[in-house]
């Protein structure tokens, strides 16, 4: 059994996938408390770890104009003497650095072609979606002889806010009429397009129906190529449109303030999650993309699929048959209101 003294978790993905795999610094260090733990990042998701209470440090992955240059990074993780590494999310170029900065315990997939830079192999095959994804990356520990029943009860993902970050979000609300007395639904309906999104125009209709409901704020997030969508599902409503208003701390900041969180699957969804809020999700019947792997790993969650009948649905065939057209708002509204009542 291998006993970690300073490991590397590697996971240069996107926003959701580094928040599921926050967990896994709090079960090494409730075995292995004097483990040095650190996280290395793309830039844009570096503030999911920041401030961490058991992630020790985070290195950014050096990028050149959207390469990953192999030898500066060797050199940077070099000075880490990392003695362990995991690479959650497992790329050639990510495995061949971790080889190259000569850690001595590589732990990674047993099933790529590149599976030889890893001297500690796992053999699970996460294309089957047979678990979520939080449990995969958890079964990673075992080569540490870490083995853990996760639930949604358990495991703590102590995202933290930062104070500078939250005041800027109070000053926007509060120049945005705001009103911090009432209850706030955020609607995200963009998306980084790893899975089939619902349909705009119901986005639109979900948010004129929230509308109708009294002593409610309704607040539409997304990013700076996503502000005509927003835009659009905000005409003539009373919701405050924050696209591009926020990055990634801020972000994190404003859905710590409110109490539901609707998205399609997308990393932000994960983030209310973490704090504890209450999710709705609209999500495709494809396997790769089923919530059963990349739902909010919560109680606190509704989650829709499409009402058509299909079996080993496909990316082209859901896009074709429209599937996530199905989804009734009208049925989506009625949860909504009921969890507006807890």
């Amino acid at each position: 059994m291998i006993i970690p003294k300073n490991i590397l978790i590697v996971r240069n993905d996107s926003i959701g996938d580094v928040v599921l795999s926050l967990p896994l610094a709090g079960l090494i260090k409730k075995h292995y408390p004097d483990c040095k733990i650190t996280f290395l990042l793309r830039n844009y998701t570096k503030d999911i770890a920041i401030d961490h209470p058991n992630i020790d440090d985070v290195i950014i992955l050096k990028e050149d104009n959207g390469k990953i240059p192999v030898w500066k990074n060797v050199n940077q993780l070099k000075k880490g003497s990392f003695d362990a590494s995991i690479i959650v999310y497992p790329t050639f170029i990510t495995a061949l650095i971790i080889f190259l900065a000569r850690v001595k315990f590589r732990v990674g997939s047993g099933y790529r072609w590149y599976s030889f830079l890893f001297n500690k192999k796992v053999f699970e095959h996460r294309k089957y979606s047979e678990k979520h994804e939080l449990e995969y990356n958890v079964n990673l520990l075992k080569v540490f002889g870490i083995e853990e029943s996760i639930s949604t009860k358990n495991v703590p993902f102590d995202l933290r806010i930062n104070k500078t970050s939250m005041e800027k979000v109070n000053k926007t609300l509060t120049d945005s009429g705001f009103e911090f007395e009432k209850k706030t639904i955020i609607v995200h309906p963009g998306s980084g397009g790893s899975a089939i999104d619902l349909p705009i125009e119901k986005f639109s209709q979900l948010v004129k129906n929230l509308s109708l409901l009294n002593e409610l704020n309704i607040i539409i997030t997304g990013n700076e190529d996503e502000k005509n969508i927003c835009k659009t599902i905000s005409a003539n409503t009373n919701a405050i449109d924050l696209s591009s208003k926020f990055n990634l701390s801020e972000i994190i900041c404003l859905i710590s303030l409110s109490d539901i969180f609707i998205s399609n699957s997308t990393g932000p969804i994960h983030i209310a999650a973490a704090l504890g809020k209450y999710t709705v999700g609209f999500y495709p019947k494809i396997r790769a993309c089923s919530p059963e792997r990349w739902g909010p790993f919560t109680e606190k969650k509704v989650i829709f699929t499409p009402e058509l009948e299909c079996n080993d649905c496909t990316r082209e065939q859901c896009e074709r048959l429209n599937c996530m057209n199905s989804i009734d708002i009208d049925s989506v509204t009625k949860e909504i209101t009921k969890l507006i009542s807890i």
